[in-house]
């Protein structure tokens, strides 16, 4: 691969840049039933802290709360300066009516609190693709900036079923197949359909986690989602596709939720006919935790570390603790091979860790009182931002305990739930307990939301550009840069930022870019001495992975 300069690097990220890019979470309205305004005003505000951009609404069909919802969550999201957008659902109850979709539209399309595109109310489906050219008549009537979901096609043919209806594809391909990890096929297929149609806008779809047991849908299986939440963040920073939707904020059935949970938004357990409630007291919310950093990597290219951190998850059994449910791996709905569950994730327990650097740092994860000294199986270029590994259960059961510690002191000790043998009824439960610890002591274990009136969260707006390119010639841009470059204030600022920047030697989107790491400015972690750091730690020299410089 070839070095690329540093200068140019920087010119091509402030031209990147200048795309427009958001982060929206799926939720699920028919879950909101019960909610007041208090619990949107909640949910809203820890969206905001984790720097999402808005919810995307999940619309049924006809649903008979689906009125006062949406009204408690525009007065809500317009109290906090939140947005919202729909993505209507043509499959949980039957098609929506053209007539319907044009309604609900204009109805909201110019509340503040609606999430506009280019001017225009932004839209998506869940699937639909059968109504496809009802959308030719939605757009001239409610004239909106359409992004259908319509994955069941593919990109090819959700493109041609309603020739230039859409205005870019959504990809519901979140999860990989089997024990595979997840790869980005799927998506760059999408990116290049859409580029050769116009440099259309990809929306790539995030998720952490994947079980559903509802036999009344039909619906019981587990994807591997065992490091699924850490990998496909690292794929979004690759391909930085123009949105993203994480599934979801609040699908309990699916098992995918990283907002709080409720008490009262449990319905779904009982319409699909489920044996147990398989989401109660198992908190996702630590998967929110790092989110503020890597949103903020992958819309500006820069962000801050304010506080270091561990994140875990794991399954509280064995994979074969238990003999009821009938769950398998892979579903023959999406055509996949049938596996045993055990074939497709790992007893193990999985963890994240946001660090100033991994100098001196150690992991150790307790299970049940034995130790094991935990290993980084990924790590970021540069020292600085996310690491993961993970530890297996090897037979041990009681409380999980993980601590990360740098040079003998613990910088965060995340304690959580136990694993055992035993399970609910004797069926085995796949889904993920979550929970987390910051330096600055907010825990994350939590099960339920309190219904006290939050406070609004401002969200933390990029730098301005320091240059326009319109307005000053290349050269001009060239000189200051190297004397920006050159100066020693540059690399003593008062905290640490990241620069991250694909290189690519290609345009060809199956080629996975290597990274550069720069520091905007640092004065290293306060608990060792920038004397600790040598110049192989610093990464100096070129690999065929990564580099980090120091500018």
């Amino acid at each position: 691969m070839r070095p690329t300069s540093p200068i140019l690097l920087s010119l091509w990220s402030l031209i990147h840049h200048v795309q427009a890019t958001a982060v929206f979470a799926h939720f699920m309205v028919y879950n909101s039933e019960n909610f007041t305004l208090y619990d949107w005003e909640i949910n809203i505000a820890e969206a905001q802290k984790a720097h999402l951009d808005a919810f995307a609404l999940n619309l049924a069909y006809n649903y008979p709360t689906n009125n006062r919802s949406l009204e408690n969550a525009f007065k809500a999201a317009n109290t906090l300066n939140f947005k919202l957008l729909f993505s209507f659902d043509y499959v949980g109850n039957g098609a929506w009516p053209e007539g319907d979709v044009i309604a609900v539209i204009n109805r909201y399309r110019d509340n503040p609190a609606y999430y506009q595109h280019n001017g225009k109310p932004f839209v998506s489906t869940f699937e639909g693709s059968s109504n496809a050219t009802d959308w030719t008549s939605i757009k001239k009537f409610a004239d909106c900036f359409f992004v259908p979901g319509w994955s069941a096609l593919g990109a090819k043919e959700a493109l041609a079923v309603a020739p230039g209806v859409p205005d870019g594809l959504f990809s519901w391909a979140a999860w990989p197949e089997g024990s595979e990890s997840i790869n980005t096929y799927i998506d760059s297929t999408y990116m290049q359909w859409l580029k050769d149609a116009g440099n259309l806008p990809y929306m790539m779809p995030v998720s952490p986690w994947f079980y559903t047991n509802l036999p009344g849908y039909g619906k019981n299986w587990i994807w591997n989602g065992d490091n699924l939440w850490y990998d496909r963040w690292q794929q979004v920073l690759s391909l930085k596709p123009e949105f993203v939707e994480i599934i979801s904020w609040n699908d309990y059935g699916e098992s995918h939720y990283i907002g709080p949970l409720h008490d009262d938004a449990y319905a779904t357990f009982e319409i699909g006919g489920a044996s147990y409630n398989y989401a109660a007291n198992y908190p996702h919310d630590g998967w929110r935790d790092f989110l503020p950093f890597v949103i903020d990597l992958y819309k500006t290219g820069k962000t801050n570390v304010q506080s270091e951190g561990v994140t875990a998850w794991f399954r509280q059994a064995p994979g074969k603790a238990c003999k009821k449910g009938d769950t398998m791996g892979n579903t023959e709905t999406h055509g996949q091979k049938l596996l045993p569950p055990t074939e497709v994730m790992q007893d193990e327990v999985f963890y994240s860790a946001l660090l100033h650097s991994a100098i001196a740092v150690d992991v150790a994860v307790e299970i049940g009182g034995v130790s094991q000294e935990g290993k980084w199986k990924s790590t970021p270029p540069g020292q600085i931002g996310l690491y993961h590994g993970s530890v297996p259960f090897d037979g041990n059961t009681g409380q999980v305990v993980v601590t990360v510690s740098r040079r003998g002191k613990t910088i965060a000790e995340m304690r959580g739930a136990s694993i055992t043998d035993s399970c609910v009824d004797d069926i085995q439960n796949w889904n993920a307990w979550v929970g987390s610890e910051l330096t600055n002591n907010r825990t994350k274990n939590t099960t339920t939301t309190t219904h006290a009136k939050p406070t609004a969260t401002s969200k933390v707006s990029a730098a301005p550009a320091l240059f326009s390119l319109a307005r000053f010639p290349f050269t001009v841009i060239f000189v200051a840069l190297v004397a920006t470059m050159l100066s020693a204030n540059f690399v003593q600022a008062a905290q640490e930022q990241l620069i991250y920047t694909p290189i690519m030697d290609s345009p060809e989107l199956h080629t996975d870019p290597t990274y550069s790491y720069n520091f905007a400015g640092s004065s290293f972690d306060s608990q060792f001495a920038a004397s600790d750091i040598t110049d192989r730690e610093l990464g100096s020299s070129w690999n065929s992975e990564s580099s980090f410089r120091l500018l």
